[in-house]
């Protein structure tokens, strides 16, 4: 799913030095993999959405909306988009990211407790040292952090990232877990100390918090990060505190990531800092930080951990289907940000990857962006070489046969959801639920879709039922999957296919649907005979009429039935003609 980004007209310097029109910005996005979705203002938006009034005094700031793909972490704000487009453009070398220690005194310590066990286990952390805000790369580095929480994270439940200003506190920090009723102090914006119980029944209300809320509100303890006096840095995933809140002033940033997934956490921690370090005095370093678990061991974060893959430029020539030499691959890779070089043995291309590409796992990645770097368009288009016959599934031609001669015979076709209530293939059909065997949705979003269908009857009396003001008869048909519970099967259920007509009318008309199944029969060319042939007799069916049903033979074995429906059942659909209806397999006749 892509993550809609907005870009602010901030970066048009950057712009300039890369694309000179929106037309070439346009084009650029495309070749990188991206898409420009639209040039457009805050103010456009809400007159598009809301109308012209509504937008008097909005901001007419130029906004891009670009398209990134979602695993692309590293293209979610405006720098790692900038750095990656000049990168991509040759106007700029792939930055190194370093982790140093701090200049004096001890690395910045997180020590974790073994409380955090029941609740969410793991923490990383790090320090942007020296770094110079302005309003925009503020807004930049929040507005990264909310979308990092939506997608790797999860909505916060995977990891949660916590930044603080680190001259308002001091460590060693605590990361614990306690009881809600035990954790008190003033949260991001508010003017008073909270308990986290009433700080549950207070966000409940908040538009934006109220959706994480669910992720620790059952749990016995609350996730609490404490600094050496004793300070809330914040509550992860909900809140952080008011007392160490970044500014525009604040020069050190301490950021901590909580987690129940430590992979995730160090990705997230990797791509925030890698972001905003070249805002650091020293651009592109970032100061590490110690984490202590509760059995003693001791990490340092960030990883920043750079990788080196091997791959064959023959591999990718294959895969892409173009046909450049090693180096030239080489130079591909490294304008995507994946440092390469031909390692004079064979074809082979030694590929660095960065600590921003956690998206590059297998070879197929980097045979990927050394295919985006040479441009789609660019690649010459070929037929396939292999030769394939195609051919329809049987079941399907004879549905698509079936369904022309049934129309043909004045019956007009329906298609029905797959999906029905219970109440449709049971009580309403004058059946027990647990007679049907149906394969039952286990969180159904509605009352409508609660099981598979098991016949399509139901479906038809509905569709009648919503077109009662059409003028009679009714002559309606569906030839469509049921599904069956199955032992035999792997997944514990089978798809049938079944057909299925019904003619409503101010007399049942059994006539017409016997004269309708005798066509068909005719056209899947069964004769009317006991034995090889077909032949309807008399049936017991709660569905319908006493002594107006019967069930349909054919050679020997039964594949449906036939008969004027029960008034009961007439009525459960809220119709009040009567009607006569034939449903049978149509899959003994492949």
């Amino acid at each position: 799913k892509p993550a809609g980004t907005v870009y602010y007209d901030s970066f048009t310097e950057a712009l300039v030095d890369i694309s000179a029109s929106d037309e070439e910005f346009d084009e650029l996005c495309f070749e990188f993999g991206l898409e420009l979705d639209e040039i457009t203002s805050e103010k456009e938006i809400i007159s598009r959405e809301q109308g012209d009034n509504k937008a008097v005094g909005a901001s007419d700031i130029i906004l891009y909306k670009i398209d990134v793909p979602a695993n692309r972490y590293d293209l979610l704000c405006l720098e790692g988009l900038v750095r990656g487009l000049q990168v991509f453009k040759n106007k700029l070398d792939a930055p190194r990211y370093r982790r140093v220690r701090p200049v004096s005194g001890e690395p910045q310590k997180l020590i974790i407790t073994k409380e955090t066990a029941a609740v969410r286990p793991y923490a990383v952390a790090a320090v942007l040292r020296d770094i110079t805000f302005t309003q925009e790369r503020y807004d930049s580095f929040i507005e990264l952090q909310e979308k990092l929480h939506q997608n790797i994270c999860r909505k916060r439940s995977l990891v949660a990232i916590g930044t603080h200003d680190l001259d308002t506190i001091s460590g060693p920090f605590t990361y614990t877990a306690k009881p809600p009723g035990d954790i008190c102090f003033q949260p991001l914006n508010q003017t008073k100390e909270y308990t986290a119980t009433q700080l549950m029944s207070l966000y409940k209300s908040d538009n934006h918090l109220k959706h994480y809320l669910p992720i620790i509100e059952d749990k016995p303890v609350y996730p609490i990060i404490y600094d050496s006096n004793g300070v809330v840095l914040s509550m992860p995933p909900i809140i952080n505190g008011n007392h160490s809140r970044i500014t525009l002033k604040t020069k050190n940033v301490f950021i901590e990531c909580t987690a129940t997934d430590v992979t995730k956490a160090k990705i997230v921690l990797d791509m925030m800092v890698t972001m905003f370090c070249e805002y650091c005095s020293q651009p592109f370093t970032v100061e590490e930080a110690e984490v202590v678990y509760p059995d003693g061991k001791t990490c340092i974060y960030p990883e920043l951990a750079y990788r080196k893959e091997k791959l064959s430029s023959d591999f990718i020539n294959r895969k892409v289907g173009i046909n450049e030499s090693t180096e030239r691959i080489a130079q591909l890779l490294t304008r995507m940000c994946l440092l390469s070089q031909a390692t004079g043995v064979g074809d082979e291309i030694e590929v660095e990857i960065p600590p921003t590409r956690s998206d590059v796992i297998h070879a197929c990645d980097i045979m990927e962006d050394a295919a985006i770097a040479y441009g789609f368009n660019n690649i010459t288009r070929t037929t396939p070489r292999t030769y394939t016959v195609a051919n329809q599934f049987p079941i399907n031609k004879l549905t698509e046969l079936l369904r022309q001669d049934l129309a043909a015979a004045g019956f007009t076709e329906a298609l029905n959801f797959a999906l029905c209530s219970q109440e449709d293939i049971a009580d309403r059909l004058g059946k027990k639920i647990s007679e049907t065997r149906a394969a039952h949705i286990s969180n159904p979003k509605t009352a409508e879709f609660q099981v598979a269908r098991t016949t399509l009857l139901p479906g038809l009396l509905k569709t009648i039922a919503a077109n009662r003001k059409m003028p009679l008869p009714l002559k309606l048909f569906e030839v469509s999957d049921v599904v069956l519970k199955d032992e035999t099967k792997d997944v514990g259920a089978r798809n049938s296919r079944r057909f299925c007509a019904v003619y409503y009318n101010k007399s049942p008309g059994f006539e017409v649907i016997h004269g309708l199944l005798d066509r068909t029969m005719q056209l899947l060319e069964v004769k009317p005979a006991r034995g090889e042939g077909y032949h309807i007799q008399a049936a017991d069916d709660s569905t319908f009429f006493p002594g107006r049903c019967a069930e349909i033979f054919v050679r020997g074995k039964s594949v449906g039935r036939l008969g004027v429906l029960h008034p009961d059942v007439i009525n459960r659909f809220e119709l009040t003609m009567p009607c006569s209806a034939l449903e049978m397999d149509i899959e003994p006749f492949l």
